[in-house]
């Protein structure tokens, strides 16, 4: 792992970790030998022309106005919880000791240029479409309605309680994007899973046939904050509030193919929602492996690269590790910026020339240090 100015090589005996070392590679050697191990990015490759980052809006991140995430549903259907562990690093554990949420609570998340919105989490015994608030207010610049249903109760009032939703926010705004999480699903057996999502999704889509609310954006999840589903869930949720979304995703599938990598996702350090990743199908023990990539290589830079006196997380421009497993994959972590690593899986056979991949991926932060700037300009 390099972070802070060290370097170190480390043997894990982990049932899946096989080797944890620093990567190394000559890029002269890289130049030469591009036809015989494949294709590469170019160093005087215009980026923003060549997948149109100009052309994409400005994002409100950037503006005087955030996007707005509200986080609805019944009493004790897990929103606090939800918020505390994605956003607060809290662990599912002790959430059992949260108090109950009796006031609107404001959150401002601003973990880097694409990850920053406001998050509102709303007591789940008021009505927020009563006259004494204004809804105009709440729900006319609203980004997305993250809705949580509580799988292991009863789903009846829920659903009611989410059709009254559905009905007077998108008569206020019908832009908004409708995430419906069906949380708590830890405590329930597969084929219970699937009878609960069945029974929201149907239900609530006839909600949608009979309020004639075709054009609505819904998205179903199931989740839980005791696995990584409520990570990918809330990565979905943001994704879609960032216009640079094809330009960053256009960047991941040209290094996924260049490099032969298997997956790769481009990870908020802080929170571990994953804001792009190739074409590919995500797979949740893939995503949960390379999450817990950016753990491991921080947790052994905060022991062997940091000094005593040096404060803050062990994450810098040289973090960068390499984890080789038992089944002959490789898990690749690089910093992207202070903000963002890169974590890929890679068949070992195709990593043997890892300069080359060391090579395109710098082409690959450089790219995406253009949208960076590109954003702050606009």
């Amino acid at each position: 792992v390099g972070c802070c100015r060290h370097s170190f090589l480390f043997l894990f005996l982990f049932p899946f970790f096989s080797s944890l070392e620093m990567a190394s590679g000559s890029y002269d050697d890289i130049v030469h030998d591009y036809d015989h191990y494949g294709t590469s990015y170019t160093d005087d490759r215009n980026f923003s022309e060549e997948v149109g980052v100009a052309e994409q809006p400005p994002s409100s991140a950037q503006g005087e106005v955030k996007p707005r995430v509200l986080l609805m549903g019944l009493k004790k259907s897990g929103k606090s919880s939800i918020q505390k562990v994605v956003f607060h690093k809290m662990s599912p554990n002790e959430t059992l000791f949260l108090e109950p949420t009796t006031k609107l609570v404001k959150s401002d998340i601003s973990n880097n240029s694409f990850v920053q919105f406001h998050i509102w989490d709303f007591p789940g015994q008021l009505n927020m479409f009563d006259s004494a608030f204004d809804s105009e207010a709440i729900f006319g610049g609203c980004g997305a309605i993250v809705y949580v249903i509580d799988a292991q109760d009863s789903l009846e009032d829920s659903l009611e309680s989410l059709r009254i939703t559905l009905k007077n926010a998108t008569s206020i705004n019908r832009n908004i994007t409708f995430e419906v999480f069906v949380h708590k699903t830890d405590g329930l057996s597969e084929e219970n899973k699937f009878l609960a999502m069945r029974q929201v999704r149907n239900v609530t889509m006839d909600f949608v046939k009979q309020l004639n609310l075709q054009r609505v954006q819904l998205s179903f999840h199931a989740t839980s904050i005791y696995d990584h589903s409520i990570f990918e869930a809330f990565s979905k949720v943001i994704q879609k509030l960032i216009p640079q979304l094809p330009t960053l995703e256009n960047l991941v599938d040209s290094l996924v193919t260049s490099c032969r990598i298997e997956k790769a996702f481009l990870i908020d350090v802080v929170s571990k929602i994953y804001i792009a990743t190739d074409n590919a199908p995500v797979d949740m023990q893939t995503y949960e492996l390379c999450s817990d990539m950016i753990d491991i290589a921080i947790d052994i830079s905060c022991i062997y690269g940091m000094k005593e006196d040096e404060g803050g997380i062990a994450y810098d421009v040289n973090s960068h590790a390499i984890v080789r497993l038992n089944n002959g994959m490789v898990l690749y972590l690089h910093e992207v910026n202070k903000y963002l690593a890169l974590v890929a899986l890679i068949h070992g056979k195709n990593f043997s020339k890892h300069g080359l991949i060391e090579y395109n991926v710098g082409c690959f932060k450089n790219a995406v240090s253009q949208i960076f700037n590109i954003s702050s300009r606009t």
